[in-house]
């Protein structure tokens, strides 16, 4: 029963339990740089791990994956400047190098702004630092905690002099504001502030992505279990972006044809009072919270919407997702009004 805390003890609990802003998955794009000559700064943002390929070259030179800009030769620096998926409140950054050895940018600094919904940042843009000037090294992960808890919707990242930069992630908690907050939202999306806190097992494909926007692209672009050979079944366990009464549910077993899932059922919980922590009980409790949607079968490659069988069981704000016995679901939906 792994919670997403135990998963990967290496990385820094930040990077476990928060959400990358930063993805391109989830809408996250590079508005400028200063330069990007050797590789274009969109590439940074990929959800993808940044890969090496031997001997390929473009017109500029060496074929790499992440942002490069060319070697200055007038004393100053570069930067970009990105938007993020969602506003949020940024924990930690991973400014990973991986890959430039010879061509990596020797530091990093990282500002940020709020900006209106379709404000582009201009000469009147005003700037915070939140990440100091710190020292990065060749091909390598840099993880780096945030001390700023304001809501951010804009980052600047610079680099000194030159160079390049693999990955830029930025794990934080998407804050949901009154105009967002109204009406009916999807209280799981990823970009409301939805997360995975504990699963079964996530064998193939991206567990986190089960909660992004749009459908998958492939069975790798959701959640997938092994093929369960003991008695049981699979969960995972959310906590929803706000705290709200939930009233149709969409599940997408998109791409998923031969792998899909038997059945779903949802139970769901009301733990505003327990803070926001994990732990084994909480895990244990979850499989006595109040039915949310009883069993129902499900097909392959489509969306099921379910309605008429949620059950009113009131505000809530976790949702553990049972399928039966194993399988792949691809996206998550759970529309509700916030309260």
């Amino acid at each position: 029963m792994p919670s997403i805390e135990s998963l990967n003890p290496d990385l820094p609990l930040f990077a476990r339990a928060g959400i990358n802003l930063a993805s391109e998955g989830l809408g996250a794009q590079a508005l400028y740089a200063t330069n990007d000559f050797f590789a274009p700064v969109a590439r940074m943002l990929s959800d993808k791990d940044p890969v090496f390929i031997d001997g390929k070259f473009d017109d500029h030179g060496k074929w790499m994956d992440g942002w490069e800009s060319q070697r200055r030769r007038d004393g100053g620096h570069d930067y970009a400047v990105i938007k993020l998926a969602a506003a949020g409140r940024i924990l930690g950054f991973d400014v990973d190098t991986a890959h430039f050895t010879g061509n990596y940018a020797p530091a990093c600094q990282v500002e940020a702004a709020v900006l209106a919904p379709g404000e582009m940042p201009d000469d009147k843009t005003r700037w915070v630092n939140i990440l100091p000037y710190k020292p990065l090294g060749p091909s390598a992960h840099h993880w780096f905690r945030c001390e700023s808890y304001e809501r951010w919707t804009h980052l600047r990242l610079h680099i000194y002099p030159d160079g390049g930069v693999a990955r830029l992630r930025v794990y934080g908690v998407p804050e949901l504001d009154d105009a967002n907050a109204s009406g009916n939202i999807d209280l799981a999306s990823a970009l409301n502030g939805g997360r995975v806190l504990a699963l079964s097992d996530a064998h193939y494909g991206d567990y986190r992505r089960i909660l992004a926007p749009g459908r998958g692209i492939d069975m790798g672009d959701g959640w997938e279990t092994r093929r369960r050979r003991e008695p049981g079944y699979d969960w995972m366990i959310i906590a929803l972006g706000a705290r709200g009464r939930i009233e149709r549910a969409v599940i997408d077993t998109a791409h998923f044809k031969g792998n899909y899932p038997d059945s779903v059922s949802m139970r769901a919980a009301d733990m505003q009072n327990f803070g926001d922590g994990l732990t084994d009980a909480l895990i244990t409790d979850s499989m006595f919270w109040k039915e949310l949607m009883p069993r129902r079968k499900v097909g392959p490659d489509a969306e099921h919407e379910f309605k008429d069988e949620i059950c009113d069981i009131g505000p809530v704000t976790h949702v553990r997702l049972n399928i039966h016995p194993d399988g792949g679901v691809s996206r998550l939906r759970l529309f509700g009004k916030a309260e």
